[in-house]
């Protein structure tokens, strides 16, 4: 069964330029991991200075093995005061299993 990782990240306005910038330097860092199946990062439109950053895997030991090595460790160095908010006490991590999915009938 698939489990989903999201981690919830609040960001001043004036850090949200920065923020995406540092995902979209560290594009592809996961995407050849054993047992990802998933990545998204989604910005507030409302009511919230929170990101979201959805990842999808395989099994939670999948996630364990990922989030104890090194491109784990690469991926969430770094940033300096200006990202700070992403490395704090601000970020909450929920954990779900998928239960159902589905997606649009193509032919």
């Amino acid at each position: 069964m698939s489990v989903v990782k999201i981690n919830a990240i609040s960001v001043p306005e004036h850090a949200r330029e920065r923020f995406e910038e540092r995902f979209r330097g560290r594009a592809g860092a996961v995407q050849s991991t054993d047992g990802f199946e998933w990545f998204e990062l989604l910005r507030p439109l409302e009511g919230t200075d929170q990101y979201l950053v959805y990842t999808r895997w395989e099994s939670e030991e999948a996630y364990r093995a990922w989030e104890s090595g090194q491109d784990f460790a690469r991926a969430h160095s770094g940033g300096g005061s200006e990202l700070a908010p992403a490395a704090g006490d601000s970020s909450h991590l929920w954990s779900y299993a998928v239960v159902e999915s589905s997606a649009p009938d193509r032919p």
